[in-house]
């Protein structure tokens, strides 16, 4: 475009040229000699606007020139200025994610498999440096404390309630005593020698062997039906063992010393070597099965990844509400993280105009206006022309 319009300025200069030539010779000569005349004087102009706008004309240090090498530091304020207040703030955020649909958009990407294995594949490449960190010492340290003080922060009294008030509405806790009660019938019968013996041994010296023998067999006898008629859905037993659960529960839940009973235990138990002992355990084997599965190209993470992202992306693209939902919470989450920090950003796009060089600043404005600014000295010659023109064809009219 440059080329264009210095171009035009030389047809001007061959024009008025040829035209002082032959306006001896053809009179009317004398009216495209007032063309290029005046079109060369808007050419000149300009040309010395447009190239004082970025520099010094022919290098000569005329004042008011070279405006965007001495505005630098200006213009990158003015730059940083209008971003953070037009681009973002609060409104223009919320509606611009609005507009977007995110949530659609990411629902529709997430549907495709293809995808989903870019987000693992770039996953892959993150996580083994992840779990380098997790075999590093004050890590590992750090995590057995968080850890440690987790559980160290749950009243062990109440969740134990809870867990048992659940256990019985489930109806696992028959499950125990069923447990419970083959337990007892199977030590029964797998010590009744030893318990004849004992029996015998503890026996007045008064009485036979065999009488006492025969005792015992008839009391273990008793014991073992017992055990075995407890079996039944409906026995006595069972409906004793449901009421000492329940005042068990509510010990759990309401008795203070039931409470500093279970927190003790709790202390000397995270107190032990053994768990710290556990938690090393722990932690070294999910190091390890880490490392493992990430080798492997269908691994339970990648699967799992896999499942989980393609989860979400039917979850929002099946209903509406979600998606507006999810819309919202974007544009809320964008407009905290973004607007409080706008000045931060208008300061750090002023900051990297100020840093360019005056050559980069200039080369990079005209790369982008350039072309219309070589307009603007095509369309001077043409109307600087035209002007020239009319005023003398007007000059010749009054004289």
């Amino acid at each position: 475009m440059r080329l264009l319009a210095t171009g035009l300025l030389a047809v001007m200069v061959a024009i008025f040229l040829a035209c002082l030539k032959g306006e001896a010779i053809v009179p009317w000569l004398a009216y495209l000699r007032a063309f290029a005349e005046a079109g060369m004087v808007g050419a000149c102009a300009d040309w010395f606007a447009v190239v004082a706008l970025f520099r010094h004309p022919l290098g000569i240090p005329i004042p008011h020139t070279a405006i965007v090498p001495r505005a630098k530091h200006r213009i990158g304020e003015a730059l940083g200025a209008f971003f953070a207040g037009n681009f973002f703030n609060s409104a223009e955020l919320a509606a611009r994610v609005e507009q977007a649909d995110m949530a659609a958009w990411v629902a529709s990407w997430l549907r495709q498999r293809d995808n989903v294995h870019l987000i693992i594949e770039g996953l892959r490449g993150l996580l083994p440096p992840a779990v380098q960190l997790i075999g590093m010492p004050e890590l590992r340290g750090m995590v057995s404390k968080l850890i440690r003080t987790g559980i160290d922060s749950i009243a062990a009294a109440p969740l134990a309630g809870r867990v048992l008030a659940v256990v019985v509405a489930e109806g696992q806790h028959e499950v125990l005593f069923d447990l419970m009660i083959e337990a007892a019938i199977n030590f029964v019968g797998d010590n009744r020698e030893t318990l004849r013996r004992r029996a015998v041994q503890q026996r007045p010296r008064w009485l036979p062997a065999w009488v006492d023998e025969k005792l015992t067999d008839r009391f273990l006898d008793g014991v073992a039906d017992m055990l075995v008629s407890a079996r039944a859905a409906g026995h006595p037993w069972r409906a004793d063992y449901r009421k000492f659960l329940d005042k068990l529960r509510q010990r759990l839940a309401h008795d203070a010393d039931t409470y500093e009973w279970c927190e003790q235990i709790k202390a000397e138990v995270l107190d032990t070597t053994l768990v710290d002992n556990y938690l090393d355990w722990l932690v070294s084997e999910v190091e390890s099965h880490l490392a493992r599965d990430l080798d492997l190209e269908n691994g339970l993470i990648a699967k799992a990844i896999e499942q989980a992202l393609m989860a979400i992306g039917d979850w929002m693209g099946q209903d509406h509400s979600r998606r507006v939902r999810v819309n919202a919470w974007a544009a809320d989450a964008l407009v905290r993280l973004v607007v409080p920090y706008r000045s931060e950003i208008g300061r750090y796009i002023s900051a990297v105009v100020d840093r360019w060089d005056n050559e980069t600043l200039v080369g990079r404005l005209e790369l982008q206006v350039g072309r219309d600014l070589q307009f603007i000295r095509i369309n001077g010659t043409i109307v600087g022309g035209l002007v020239g023109l009319l005023l003398f064809c007007l000059t010749r009219l009054l004289a």
